[in-house]
């Protein structure tokens, strides 16, 4: 009996075991038939396997320590589309789930209700579809449910009432219909954060319950439909962090004493309601605001000086009201006061000297108010602020002199006011995008020093008292908006400044001359002609400069060259799939007939290995002299790049001179290419497919890449057409190639790059994704237009983005820009990519979107029946 005794803690070791293996080979088999529902393009599940490691190794799983089951699967950004199977709903310790930002297209499965275990159930940012079912109260462990950003409708079910904890529930961004019901609310006591946004089609009050959610610290119900008053009760929410309540139809005052009970308060916003009544009183109270949105309903009377003691206040946003009287002289100098907007109101008073002592102050705008006297000495002391705008007022006197000493200073906007005196010269302000001072009475010249500002693109001093002739230097400004009418300017005008600009943007100066003015500019003795004589002098000075340089250049390619031909040095390769070519003949094919296009960075040969296949050979310099170790490590990172809309990097040839970049062949060439072509002819349909696709694939290059990739030379050039038009990106990631040096040096040297170049190319040290974003968006308006970046017009050079800002700015312009060979019917989604394309191409970094709104943007224009980025065996579905 002893001996019995004693094998028994072995017996039950080995059942153990014995049963954990089973549940092992059990899990893996269900995780199998999961992926199996699943379309995986990028092949991010390469290792859910049979033959693989144990499945607890797997992409995307996590195993209990103990038992090493299941316990939670995480497959959120993997570009995954297909079926979601109820089939995990076995695995028996599974309590996390989450698969957002993917492309699963279907309705919510009632079999997920079985997944009782689950505490975490995430499946944002899909393309779900339908109602959410009654069933999905089954899973009373929730306590995370988000469902946001899908496309689900109906009713919010009053099943969701039964959760009793859970303390996150997220469905914002949907169509749900109808009304709020209190019972949904009234049992969610653990609820820490509530999102109901951006679902317009519900039709609700916001319900008393609301007070009930003791715990809630995060509201948002932007956008969903809301209207009557606000309820007494949410006065109750004393853990409340962040209210957003805006875009909604909410009517009459903000409780009484807001502020006094909501004392975590960080961020409100009542913005685009119709509320009224009198500013918030004791809303800083807690003093813990940072940012206070009230803009866009019908508050009158003053700003509280309470606002004065907002010292954490960064935001204050109170325009389009009726708010009269003077702005609290403390509010101009809060100490991290970022953002004042206080447009269309009634104020009045004038501008403290103490505005900019100190202050982080980064954006003011005070336009159409009644604002007197003198524009503060004090703001040229901020150096953080990027924009003044205080049109429509009635402000008067000189400008300060030092307006202009902001190095953050990108828009100033002071038109239609009472300035008078000179317009001060521009020191430090290279930043500077946009100013106008239209509408004054400012007089003396226009400083030359204007056209030193690298981005300079709007300038407006129209309907002033402006004398003298017009800059030369501003011949180098890339101008989208040029105003100088109705002064008294003479002399010639610069002929870039005339091209492409309407007429009218130089009348009211009778004085003037010029190609395509009414008045033509004769020749003049001495002065003029001395003038002329010295630019036709410097324009061949610089010219035979230009064509050493090129000569020199071109020799030291010829000799780089000569020195990496086959047999000159040794060369070492390294193929990531098989190819059925060896070294010399690779290195024989590449002559002239297999020559395909040159860029900055040399040529490209298509060639056919001896099996029939065919492959693309880049030919780069190894200027920089990097070392085969450092080349192969950098290029065999960018050869793990897995996805439709990038093109595969086959191998590499290394010598010490040259880099042979091995890549996949597309035999219809690239956008660009197509671009270029006489009648260049393409349906819409496959334009935005082009726009689309792309855009995924630089998606995929910053985000879900391993380690973010930049493009830095985004344009059509480096888009390749596939099959259906699927287009890839090429080109990606040189710079860990050839060396950040060498290829900025390349860039700069290909003239037709510069179109597609951020203004900011020049000052900026490092890389940013707003500069690819920015040549993403040049690469929208060609698609748009229909024509290169860069085309001769009218005998002079000019880039498609300043041609398009140009006529936009014109009635009607928008229509002008778009390719006439497009249907009439395509015109709203075109305008829409115009708009989208327009906001890429900002001036300013900060105002562009970031490329994830841009590909959502973009597939929001695809129709419903072609899911985005869903792709079987290289078809369309």
């Amino acid at each position: 009996m002893a001996s019995s005794s004693a094998h028994l803690p072995l017996f039950l070791s080995l059942l153990l075991s014995f049963g954990i293996i089973l549940c092992s080979s059990s899990e893996s088999d269900l995780l199998l038939s999961f992926k199996a529902s699943m379309e995986d393009p990028t092949l991010v599940l390469s290792d859910w396997s049979p033959n693989s490691s144990h499945h607890c190794n797997w992409t995307g799983i996590t195993c209990s320590k103990t038992t090493f089951l299941v316990t939670s699967i995480d497959l959120h950004n993997f570009n995954l589309s297909g079926y979601i199977s109820p089939s995990i709903c076995r695995l028996p310790q599974l309590s996390a789930l989450n698969l957002a930002s993917n492309n699963f297209n279907q309705a919510i499965a009632l079999q997920l209700s079985e997944c009782s275990r689950l505490a975490t159930l995430n499946l944002s940012s899909n393309l779900l579809w339908g109602t959410l079912p009654e069933q999905i109260g089954l899973l009373s462990s929730l306590v995370t449910l988000d469902f946001s950003r899908n496309r689900i409708e109906g009713q919010i079910p009053l099943s969701l009432g039964s959760l009793v904890r859970l303390q996150v529930l997220n469905l914002g961004s949907n169509l749900f219909s109808g009304t709020i019901h209190p019972p949904v609310l009234k049992n969610l006591s653990e609820l820490v954060l509530l999102d109901l946004s951006h679902n317009p089609s519900l039709v609700s009050q916001l319900p008393q319950e609301i007070g009930g959610l003791a715990k809630l610290r995060w509201l948002l119900m932007q956008r969903s439909g809301l209207f009557g008053r606000i309820p007494k009760s949410l006065l109750d929410l004393h853990e409340l962090e962040v209210l957003d309540l805006s875009q909604n139809n909410l009517t009459g005052i903000i409780p009484l004493g807001f502020g006094l009970g909501l004392l975590k308060l960080a961020s409100v916003d009542f913005s685009q309601n119709m509320l009224s009544g009198s500013f918030p009183t004791d809303v800083c109270y807690g003093k813990a605001l940072v940012e206070l949105n009230l803009q866009e309903n019908s508050f009158t009377g003053p700003i509280s000086k309470i606002i004065e003691k907002c010292f954490s206040l960064e935001r204050l946003q109170v325009q389009d009201n009726k708010f009269s009287e003077e702005l609290p002289s403390g509010l101009w100098s809060l100490p991290q006061l970022k953002l004042l907007r206080a447009e269309n109101n009634l104020f009045i008073g004038e501008m403290p000297d103490v505005v900019g002592v100190p202050s982080q102050l980064e954006q003011i705008q005070i336009d159409n108010n009644n604002f007197t006297g003198g524009i503060s000495r004090g703001l040229g002391l901020i150096h953080t602020m990027y924009k003044f705008s205080a049109s429509f007022n009635r402000f008067s006197g000189n400008l300060p002199g030092n307006i202009f000493d902001s190095p953050a200073l990108s828009i100033i906007n002071l038109s239609h006011n009472s300035l008078t005196g000179p317009i001060p010269e521009p020191r430090n302000c290279r930043k500077l995008v946009s100013l106008s001072l239209a509408d004054n009475s400012l007089s003396g010249g226009i400083p030359p020093s204007l056209g030193h500002l690298p981005v300079l693109t709007y300038l407006d001093i129209s309907n002033n008292r402006i004398t003298g002739e017009i800059p030369p230097e501003l011949q180098n400004l890339k101008l989208a908006l040029f105003n100088v009418s109705f002064n008294k300017l003479s002399g010639s005008v610069p002929s870039p400044l005339v091209s492409g600009l309407p007429a009218s943007f130089l009348q009211g100066n009778p004085d003037l001359c010029g190609s395509g003015l009414l008045k033509p500019c004769s020749v003049q003795p001495g002065g003029q002609h001395s003038r002329n004589t010295g630019f036709i002098w410097t324009v061949i000075v610089i010219s035979i400069a230009v064509s050493l340089i090129l000569i020199s250049s071109g020799l030291l390619i010829v000799y780089r060259l000569s020195q990496s031909r086959p047999g000159s040095g040794k060369w070492k390769s390294v193929f990531f799939y098989p190819l059925k070519i060896t070294e010399d003949e690779l290195l024989m094919a590449l002559v002239e007939r297999n020559a395909i296009g040159e860029g900055a960075f040399g040529k490209v040969y298509a060639i056919q290995t001896p099996d029939g296949t065919h492959v693309a050979v880049k030919r780069l310099l190894n200027s920089s002299n990097l070392s085969f170790r450092t080349v192969k490590v950098e290029i065999k990172n960018l050869a793990k790049a897995r996805h439709r809309n990038v093109t595969k990097l086959l191998g590499f040839c290394y010598s010490k001179g040259t880099i042979l970049l091995i890549s996949e062949y597309l035999p219809k060439g690239s956008l660009g290419d197509a671009l270029r072509k006489p009648g260049f002819s393409m349906d819409w349909r496959f334009r935005l497919k082009v726009a689309v696709g792309s855009a995924q694939g630089l998606l995929y290059l910053h985000k879900d890449y391993g380690s973010q990739i930049l493009h830095i030379d985004m344009k059509s050039n480096n888009i390749l057409i596939g099959d259906d038009f699927e287009p890839k990106i090429t080109d990606f990631g040189l710079p860990r190639v050839i060396g950040e040096a060498a290829y900025e040096s390349s860039v700069a040297s290909e003239l037709g790059s510069f179109c597609y170049l951020p203004p900011e190319y020049g000052y900026i040290k490092k890389p940013t994704e707003q500069m690819d974003v920015y040549s993403f968006g040049v690469v929208l308006l060609e698609l748009i237009t229909g024509r290169p970046a860069e085309q001769p017009e009218s005998r002079e050079s000019v880039d498609v983005v300043k041609l398009v800002r140009r006529k936009v700015n014109v009635t009607n312009g928008a229509l002008q820009v778009l390719d006439p060979k497009i249907s009439s019917s395509e015109q709203h989604d075109m305008l829409e990519v115009l708009g989208l394309a327009l906001r890429c191409t900002s001036v300013l970094p900060e105002k562009r979107p970031t490329i994830v709104e841009v590909v959502r943007s973009l597939q929001s224009l695809e129709p419903i029946t072609q899911p985005p980025m869903l792709i079987v065996d290289g078809e369309l579905p």
